[in-house]
Protein backbone atom coordinates (compact mmCIF):
# COMPACT_ATOMS: atom_id res chain seq x y z
CA UNK A 1 0.00 0.00 0.00
CA UNK A 2 1.30 3.37 -1.40
CA UNK A 3 2.03 6.06 1.75
CA UNK A 4 -0.86 8.62 1.26
CA UNK A 5 -1.16 11.87 2.61
CA UNK A 6 -4.04 14.48 2.98
CA UNK A 7 -3.64 17.78 2.82
CA UNK A 8 -5.31 20.71 4.66
CA UNK A 9 -7.58 21.11 1.35
CA UNK A 10 -8.74 17.56 2.12
CA UNK A 11 -6.55 16.44 -1.19
CA UNK A 12 -4.77 12.93 -0.92
CA UNK A 13 -1.39 12.34 -2.32
CA UNK A 14 0.88 9.74 -3.12
CA UNK A 15 4.55 9.19 -2.03
CA UNK A 16 6.50 7.97 -5.02
CA UNK A 17 10.61 7.69 -6.01
CA UNK A 18 11.89 7.96 -9.17
CA UNK A 19 16.38 6.99 -9.52
CA UNK A 20 17.48 10.07 -12.27
CA UNK A 21 21.06 10.33 -13.35
CA UNK A 22 22.62 14.12 -13.58
CA UNK A 23 24.44 15.99 -16.63
CA UNK A 24 27.41 14.43 -14.29
CA UNK A 25 26.60 10.87 -14.20
CA UNK A 26 26.12 10.76 -10.97
CA UNK A 27 22.80 9.25 -9.77
CA UNK A 28 20.08 10.81 -7.78
CA UNK A 29 17.04 9.16 -5.55
CA UNK A 30 14.14 11.81 -6.48
CA UNK A 31 10.89 11.82 -3.86
CA UNK A 32 7.35 13.22 -5.16
CA UNK A 33 4.06 13.41 -4.40
CA UNK A 34 1.51 12.61 -7.32
CA UNK A 35 -2.27 11.97 -6.69
CA UNK A 36 -2.64 8.86 -8.65
CA UNK A 37 -0.46 5.74 -7.57
CA UNK A 38 1.92 4.76 -10.25
CA UNK A 39 5.50 2.95 -10.45
CA UNK A 40 7.64 3.56 -7.69
CA UNK A 41 4.59 3.95 -4.86
CA UNK A 42 6.88 3.79 -1.43
CA UNK A 43 5.32 2.23 1.76
CA UNK A 44 6.61 4.81 3.91
CA UNK A 45 8.56 8.10 4.42
CA UNK A 46 12.36 7.21 4.10
CA UNK A 47 14.58 7.30 6.51
CA UNK A 48 15.66 11.04 7.88
CA UNK A 49 12.40 12.41 5.98
CA UNK A 50 9.31 14.11 7.49
CA UNK A 51 6.08 15.64 5.03
CA UNK A 52 5.63 19.02 5.12
CA UNK A 53 3.56 21.00 3.22
CA UNK A 54 3.75 24.38 0.77
CA UNK A 55 1.33 27.44 1.14
CA UNK A 56 -0.14 26.03 -2.12
CA UNK A 57 -1.00 22.67 0.18
CA UNK A 58 1.11 20.67 -1.90
CA UNK A 59 3.24 17.72 0.27
CA UNK A 60 6.85 17.94 0.22
CA UNK A 61 9.41 15.85 1.56
CA UNK A 62 12.17 17.73 3.95
CA UNK A 63 15.14 16.31 5.70
CA UNK A 64 14.73 16.56 9.37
Amino acid sequence: MAYAQTNSKGVTYFLHSRETTLKGGRKQTIYFFSKEVKDGALDNVPAGYVVAETKNGLPVLKKG
